[in-house]
């Protein structure tokens, strides 16, 4: 049987899918349920300084071709989830996982990385610069002088292995100016990409979700080609040292093999989990597998990143 083992960094992961953060995590009962899956690791919610209760309901609803969702951040604190990696990285039979984080301000991210850095855990941090959610504050991936700013100061304490997931660019230049920042630095992977922002879903005659008058990150199959764009497009810029999670409108085996295609290392399932549940990974894996079988691919490396174009 053809293997979907990967890695991120010096991390080995016995499969390349996944959770996305936000999705079956919010608590150590439900990191648990990933944990025994089939899944190869776990992100955490991404966790703030302090514990947040997130926007008011009803923030998510399923819609025909996904998801729209205006989450608000809620989470039960970045130490929280800190502690819960720390106990399970001591466990014999633990996975790799990673800890997913953000600041609501460039102050607090450095003082949450700070914490991470003092602490005994040993894992892959995701610094989340995507959060569109969170009335009132921007994207700071939006923002590259901002963007370079914050790692800037960050490698100059941090010294863990770290990734950052980032929101859908949509222009070729943002793509070159992004990839030209995160090149600088010794990010570990880039995780492409959390829900595209602001977008509307009517039933009838109104909105479908309560904050921000109905206007919310959008996921599912209407991201996908988006999401494919992104993985590739910092495929082809990225120094080979950075390594890319693909998340985005993955529900079969084939859409993980489409984003692995691209140049993903690991494929992270969202909206897909949210309505099937962990149950979703062992699927995936298996059709991910059906087609490597009749491709006659081996591995993963096989054929990660090997777009045909045509001529």
């Amino acid at each position: 049987m053809p293997s979907t083992a990967t890695t991120i960094g010096n991390f080995a992961f016995d499969n390349c899918l996944m959770n996305a953060a936000g999705v079956y995590c919010m608590t150590r009962q439900e990191l648990d349920e990933i944990e025994a899956s089939a899944a190869g690791s776990f992100v955490t919610k991404t966790g703030t300084l302090e514990e947040r209760q997130g926007n008011p309901e009803p923030r998510y609803s399923d819609t025909a071709l996904g998801s729209i969702n205006s989450m608000g951040l809620p989470n039960l604190g970045f130490q929280y989830y800190l502690d819960y990696v720390i106990e399970l990285q001591d466990q014999p039979q633990s996975k790799n996982h990673f800890l997913s984080l953000v600041g609501l301000s460039p102050e607090e991210t450095h003082i949450i990385l700070k914490a991470v850095q003092a602490s005994e855990y040993q894992g892959l941090v995701e610094l989340n610069l995507s959060c569109p959610n969170v009335p009132g504050k921007p994207q700071i991936a939006y923002d590259f002088e901002t963007t370079e700013s914050i790692l800037s100061e960050v490698f100059s304490y941090f010294t863990k292995p770290l990734g950052v997931k980032l929101p859908p660019y949509f222009d070729i230049v943002h793509f070159d100016q992004a990839a030209a920042v995160f090149n600088k630095y010794p990010l570990v992977f880039v995780n492409c990409i959390n829900s595209i922002g602001n977008g509307l879903v009517i039933e009838d005659e109104t909105v479908v979700i309560k904050p921000k008058n109905g206007f919310g990150g959008i996921g599912g199959d209407y991201v996908k080609p988006t999401a494919l764009a992104n993985v590739h497009a910092f495929y082809q810029r990225l120094n080979p040292s950075i390594q890319i999670i693909g998340t985005g409108g993955v529900k079969s085996g084939r859409d993980a093999f489409e984003h692995i295609l691209c140049g993903a290392s690991m494929v992270q399932i969202g909206t897909a989990l949210h309505q099937e549940g962990p149950s979703i990974f062992e699927r995936i894996t298996n059709e991910l597998k059906a087609i490597m079988i009749e491709k006659g691919y081996q591995s993963l490396e096989d054929f990660r990143g090997k777009l045909h174009y045509i001529n």
